[in-house]
């Protein structure tokens, strides 16, 4: 069961770095949410459920559940300051052999 988790996790920690990296030039600019919704069926609604309830196929085997995207009282207060994500990005830009540089 640990196991699975933690391959479960690495998944989506893969999946999100991927994701959410920006890649070089394209400067950040607002979302597309309907570029947005086909990355989210893709990548996200396997653990989320495609409407963001937390209730995906995959979520039944994860504790903690999957938050629910669709909770409005609670995704709501988020700004889109809320990036706790590039902390984990960081992160795992450490683990790499040779390691991590920037693109000059």
């Amino acid at each position: 069961m640990r196991g699975a988790r933690f391959i479960a996790c690495a998944g989506v920690l893969s999946v999100l770095f991927v994701v959410l990296t920006p890649h070089p030039g394209f400067p950040q600019q607002k979302g597309d949410p309907k570029a947005g919704k086909q990355r989210y069926g893709l990548l996200c609604s396997s653990c989320h459920g495609t409407t963001g309830k937390g209730d995906g196929p995959a979520s039944a085997a994860l504790t903690p559940k999957p938050q629910n995207h669709a909770d409005g009282k609670h995704m709501n207060a988020l700004t889109d300051k809320y990036q706790d994500i590039w902390n984990v990005v960081a992160y795992i830009r450490t683990l790499a052999v040779p390691p991590y540089k920037p693109a000059q």
